[in-house]
């Protein structure tokens, strides 16, 4: 549903208001301008291998300014070989330096539907580091070997200078944009998340999009094929990046739990809730492995498996306890996105020392102990502020209709009650309600809207 001019007027007040409460930076402080400058008129130097002559190219939203990922795909026998080039963030940004200081505080950068605040200055996160078409830019290259099976092996990483010969957008490439063996790759990393039990199941997503002229939609976005493939590019640089990270004792890992024995049952009570049939031989991966991927049953038990596994965090290398991330069924790193993850960079410089077969250098490893807190302060602050802004679009859209009759589906259930999909207008909401099951088709009346305090109160009538 689109937003009206009042509405316009109220979602940006509401959102600068979310700005203030949420402490979210709005610019950035002279000295850190400077150094930004400074940083972006650095030129490589000869430690960046030339592979200008190299077709690279990257796929992202079709608005997407801060580009961290261009790629080329070969073939060498049955392998494939994935060259993953990435913003080289750490050739502008030092440790210790007045941008590393102020990224510490930010940790991420935060998308609001106005406007972002940026991890990095723009001249650096939206210029001279992005890996923006048709100009030269530092990078550093992960060649990926993937073998038949989907397993996958860090061949190489370097300093190069590269070029973006295509930016591709999400809702507009074409298999002819791409590198041959494009899908071929996603097929092998799909059957290796099959094979380690973890499938990667998304859900539409709740998203505020603005256009032109400052206005709003409130839509459910369902995740388009061509980011699902592009994601597993993403992804097997990073079990990469996991393994050869561990294997050398350094670094930092993405880390979530296993469900333990009590939350287990509790899932079987779940899925029995939900009408899923559990065979009491069958392992839960199994289990998640075996269900309908077009069913809403499977969304809102895959759901149920989230959370009870806990949060995903940061953990640095322990030579007593192996990383492991319980959704990706293995040791995890993320180095792919360092233009909006501080934490990024710092994993990149220790590969780039690991590949050359030097020491980590003592600030990246120290680094290591300190990013966790930093990670979780901003990735809380991020998280939050996207989830006020669109309480905030939920208000504003139906600020008015009070007393109106909606048609929805259930599509999670709690201690708290029941989650409820509202299609028109596009809404989640909570809402207490007996005797329905994930699924069930359920008809919800609007009691209340508060805009300043960002809630909507339903309750059911049929």
């Amino acid at each position: 549903m689109r937003l009206d001019h009042d509405a316009h007027d109220a979602m940006r007040a509401g959102l600068d208001r979310i700005r203030d409460e949420g402490d979210i930076p709005e610019s950035f402080t002279p000295e850190v301008l400077a150094a930004a400058d400074a940083a972006a008129a650095r030129a490589p130097l000869d430690d960046h291998v030339d592979r200008t002559d190299v077709r690279f190219v990257t796929l992202d939203p079709e608005s997407s300014v801060d580009l961290d990922q261009a790629f080329t795909i070969e073939q060498a026998g049955a392998d494939i070989i994935l060259h993953y080039a990435i913003a080289d963030v750490g050739w502008f940004v030092r440790p210790g330096d007045p941008l590393d200081v102020e990224a510490f505080e930010r940790a991420v950068t935060v998308y609001l539907p106005d406007r972002r605040s940026t991890l990095y200055p723009p001249v650096l996160s939206e210029g001279a580091a992005s890996l923006l078409p048709d100009v030269d830019r530092p990078a550093v290259v992960f060649t990926v070997r993937v073998a038949t099976d989907g397993s996958t092996r860090l061949d190489g990483v370097e300093r190069a200078l590269i070029r973006n010969h295509a930016k591709l957008a999400y809702d507009a490439v074409s298999p002819s944009d791409l590198p041959a063996g494009f899908d071929e790759l996603h097929r092998r990393i799909q059957a290796d998340e099959e094979a380690r039990g973890a499938p990667r199941v998304e859900f539409p997503e709740q998203e505020i999009e603005r256009h032109d002229g400052g206005r709003y939609d409130l839509t459910f976005r369902p995740r388009l094929d061509s980011e699902e493939q592009n994601a597993a590019l993403s992804l097997a640089t990073n079990l990469a990046v996991g393994a050869a990270l561990y294997e050398a004792g350094t670094g930092l890992f993405r880390v979530m739990p296993e469900v333990d024995e009590g939350r287990h049952r509790k899932l079987r009570h779940s899925a029995r809730a939900f009408g899923l049939d559990w065979p009491s031989e069958m392992s839960l991966d199994a289990f998640e492995r075996s269900l309908p991927r077009d069913d809403p049953r499977t969304s809102a038990f895959l759901l149920a498996v989230r959370r009870a596994a806990g949060g995903a965090s940061y953990a640095p290398f322990d030579p007593d306890e192996r990383p492991w991330h319980s959704a990706v069924a293995a040791t995890y790193a993320q180095a792919t996105a360092p233009l909006r993850r501080l934490q990024d960079r710092y994993v990149i410089e220790a590969m780039l020392a690991i590949a050359s077969g030097r020491p980590v250098p003592a600030e990246i490893s120290a680094a290591f102990d300190e990013l966790p807190a930093a990670m979780a302060s901003g990735d809380q602050r991020a998280n939050r502020a996207e989830r006020q802004a669109l309480d905030l679009a939920e208000a504003v859209v139906l600020r008015g209709r009070e007393g109106d009759i909606f048609d929805a589906v259930v599509v999670d259930e709690g201690d708290w009650g029941v989650e409820v999909q509202i299609a028109d207008p596009a809404v989640l909401v909570r809402i207490a309600a007996r005797r329905v099951d994930p699924g069930d088709d359920v008809r919800v009346r609007l009691t209340s809207v508060d805009v300043d305090r960002r809630t909507v109160e339903f309750e059911r009538v049929s």
